[in-house]
């Protein structure tokens, strides 16, 4: 018997709580509100080169700076259309916070632990992979987000934060480089003894030199 209960495993456990909702395309996702940090509508991203497919770039949430992932291309969902500007949902992470970038807000929804059952088979296997479970509704079927799993990518989310923050602050910092200007007037002082040496430069020493030599001469003559 003890044989027999080891082999069959329980199905993971969902508390009855609030999730806040989001649509990508017609799936419909859920995420424990208590991993959300905030919602936000479409916002300015830098893109970052060389980083993950998945990463859509940087957000600056008052000074945080925040990875945004694209959950159409994890899904391997085709582009929004055009003219459609994706919705930001900030979830919190062991390695900080990250926005998923999808379709359309939902509302908070409370959910009965007694709907909660498996994914489904039938389900796309892109979208299984990133789903710890399902509630039954009487309308809808919601998928409940691993967000630790939708995360994911090359690498640690952590380390890339870090990379993708360094990289952000050294833009910030070559924007603070001096004017052109500035920096227009150095080169030419520093090209200036290199072009003494040139015919112009020899040809301003000899002006030079004979203002000085005239300007001896008047202070003989004038007597003191």
């Amino acid at each position: 018997m003890a044989t027999n209960r080891a082999t069959m495993k329980p199905a993971k456990q969902q508390n009855s709580g609030q999730f806040s909702t989001f649509f990508i395309e017609d799936l419909f996702f859920g995420v424990d509100v208590l991993h959300v940090q905030e919602v936000l509508r479409f916002q300015p991203m830098t893109p970052v080169p060389q980083a993950p497919e998945v990463v859509e770039g940087l957000i600056n949430l008052r000074g945080q700076i925040v990875t945004a992932i694209d959950m159409r291309r994890r899904l391997q969902m085709p582009q929004l259309a055009a003219g459609r500007t994706p919705m930001n949902i900030v979830v919190r992470t062991p390695d900080g916070a990250v926005s998923l970038l999808v379709d359309e807000i939902g509302d908070v929804l409370e959910i009965e632990a007694a709907n909660y059952e498996r994914p489904p088979d039938n389900l796309d296997p892109a979208a299984k992979e990133l789903i710890s479970g399902v509630y039954k509704m009487k309308n809808n079927l919601l998928l409940v987000l691993d967000t630790e799993k939708a995360v994911e990518v090359s690498g640690s989310l952590a380390s890339l934060n870090s990379k993708l923050g360094a990289q952000s602050s050294e833009s910030a910092a070559n924007g603070r480089r001096p004017s052109p200007s500035a920096s227009n007037a150095t080169a030419g002082e520093q090209a200036e003894p290199s072009q003494s040496q040139g015919p112009a430069g020899k040809a301003a020493k000899r002006v030079a030199s004979r203002k000085a030599d005239g300007a001896v001469r008047l202070a003989k003559a004038v007597p003191v």
